[in-house]
């Protein structure tokens, strides 16, 4: 309970005890102001560890004004309240600020000591301040920090972001003492130069090994496409018995959605149910999304929507997710309903990544009118300026559609270049519609930029383009371009899960231990198909599939 008036100055001790204890057991803003009324009021401004108190507090919670406010009254600031100030900076959106109060720190009787400079460089790290973290790293070394294990975990850190992992396995290796904080500092680093197999090294020499360790590698592993491996690591994880924390389970869904292994997927969601919704927790809107992503990836749209819809609260991400779920699902009218719903809702705002979703169900599902619409409230709407993405949809569904004429207008006008993916759109629309004269016309805007790498889907479907229209002369030109580029189109790869196993195939392929069992049941199923008056779309260029 708060004192509501000032007391007399025998009492001021009583108070200044019952003022601490409410800060130790302070845990919401307002109290804290209105504890920092009781202060001025009871002429205690002047006392240094309850302003210390005050200010930590402040700068806990983000409150920087009201920390500075109170930390200029003060008399002669211990190293510890400078240590306070100058690492809230650190960790806020002005951390040059930092270096600021240690300028002006150096001007009075405080001394720096080794949380100041660990401090100043994680200023240095958040502020890309490379120059300064040098020159704070030159004073720790003629101030004899440089055997402090903070200091030293703080410039590995500074290093593996600013100069190189190197720099950071140097003064890593300089070390006298480490701790597991230094270890997973070294690793980051690794991880972040994608130095995976120096990562490796890293963690199997690990004296002990924590959360974070394990989530910095299968993280690492999951963003940087090692998806397998992520897996790999995350199921060691789990033998070791390691708590998983929710950037690991983010970081292993994200692969999960990748390789398409639905099973691990579903056993994360079960988890995620039992430690978390189970203590009365809820995942994190990343977690959620991630699971979203995950069951959209694999094609399970309805449990997708599932964790969409228990959300409590959903970011512009999760809406976006759900949408591109529908989008590639071929359910347009879906999203565009979810997209609406999105827009009444309120609260959040589509995003540029939501308008690709928006714009890819409408290409799918032939809702040209609406893709117009919306394609055209991107800026004048939303102020938001269309990107080469944006402009790929709006051909794809054009060219879809059979609006060839204005699809190709819309790539020649667009303030961007046109890339190999919208003339590409065009191309596609061409081979739907039938229409090889535009078709020559696309292949001297497209072919002459790529290279023989990118341009062997984009000539076989050119050459079946050619084929319909019964341009034989042009087809054998087509093919004669291939043979003398040397162009190959790579065969489309598809994989499928059975039993916990992710097998991998291509057409014709032969490499599998069952193949011939496969290629048996594959023809009854093409028989039965026959049967049932299915007839194939024959390519009529060299058997090759677009």
């Amino acid at each position: 309970m708060l004192i509501n008036s000032s007391v007399p100055a025998h009492g001021k001790r009583v108070v200044q005890e019952h003022l601490l204890f409410l800060l130790q057991n302070c845990n919401s803003v307002n109290a804290l102001v209105q504890i920092h009324t009781q202060v001025l009021l009871n002429g205690l401004s002047h006392k240094n560890i309850i302003i210390a108190k005050l200010l930590s507090f402040y700068i806990a919670s983000g409150h920087l004004q009201h920390a500075h406010h109170l930390f200029a009254k003060m008399d002669n600031p211990t190293t510890t309240v400078w240590n306070h100030v100058i690492r809230g900076y650190a960790r806020s959106h002005m951390p040059w600020k930092s270096l600021q109060c240690y300028s002006h720190m150096l001007s009075t009787e405080a001394q720096p000591d080794g949380f100041t400079y660990s401090s100043l460089l994680s200023a240095c790290v958040r502020g890309g301040l490379e120059r300064e973290g040098e020159q704070v790293h030159a004073t720790v070394l003629v101030k004899g920090y440089c055997s402090n294990v903070f200091v030293d975990t703080s410039l590995i850190n500074f290093y593996a972001r600013h100069g190189g992992v190197q720099r950071a396995r140097h003064v890593f290796d300089d070390m006298g003492e480490r701790n597991v904080v230094s270890w997973n500092s070294i690793l980051a680093g690794y991880v972040r130069c994608g130095d995976f197999d120096g990562a490796r090294r890293v963690f199997d020499a690990m004296p002990c090994k924590n959360v974070v360790s394990w989530t910095t590698m299968v993280a690492g592993c999951s963003q940087n496409g090692k998806c397998r491996q992520a897996l790999s690591l995350f199921g060691e994880m789990r033998r070791a018995r390691v708590e998983l924390d929710q950037v690991a389970l983010v970081a292993a869904l994200s692969a999960c959605a990748e390789l398409g292994d639905l099973k691990l997927g579903r056993w994360i969601h079960w988890y995620v149910q039992q430690w978390f919704i189970g203590r009365d927790q809820q995942p994190s809107v990343r977690l959620n999304n991630a699971l979203i992503h995950m069951y959209a990836s694999c094609g399970i749209i309805h449990e997708a929507y599932q964790v969409f819809v228990k959300m409590p609260w959903k970011s512009t991400v999760s809406w976006t997710s759900m949408i591109m779920a529908f989008a590639k699902q071929g359910l347009g009218k879906e999203a565009l309903d979810l997209f609406k719903t999105m827009l009444s809702a309120g609260g959040v705002r589509p995003d540029a990544i939501t308008f690709i979703g928006v714009l890819c169900a409408c290409s799918h599902a032939g809702f040209v009118e609406e893709g117009r619409q919306i394609f055209a409230s991107i800026k004048h709407t939303w102020g938001i300026n269309p990107r080469i993405k944006h402009y790929g949809c709006m051909v794809d569904l054009l060219s879809r559609a059979g609006f060839l004429d204005e699809a190709r207008g819309l790539i020649e006008t667009m303030p961007l270049k046109p890339n190999d993916a919208l003339w590409g759109a065009l191309l596609g629309g061409c081979r739907i519609h039938k229409n090889s004269d535009l078709a020559s016309q696309v292949e001297n805007k497209l072919v002459p930029e790529l290279s023989s790498d990118q341009t062997a889907g984009y000539l076989v479907l050119l050459s079946n383009i050619y084929a319909f229209g019964e341009r034989w002369q042009d087809v054998i030109t087509v093919r004669q371009k291939m043979i003398e580029m040397g162009v190959k189109k790579p065969p489309g790869r598809s994989w499928i899960q059975i039993n916990g196993v992710v097998h991998n195939f291509v057409a014709g392929d032969m490499t599998h231990k069952h193949s011939y069992f496969i290629y048996d049941i594959l023809s009854d199923v093409t028989k039965q198909a026959n049967l049932e008056g299915y007839e194939p779309e024959i390519n009529v260029f060299l058997d090759v599939e677009e």
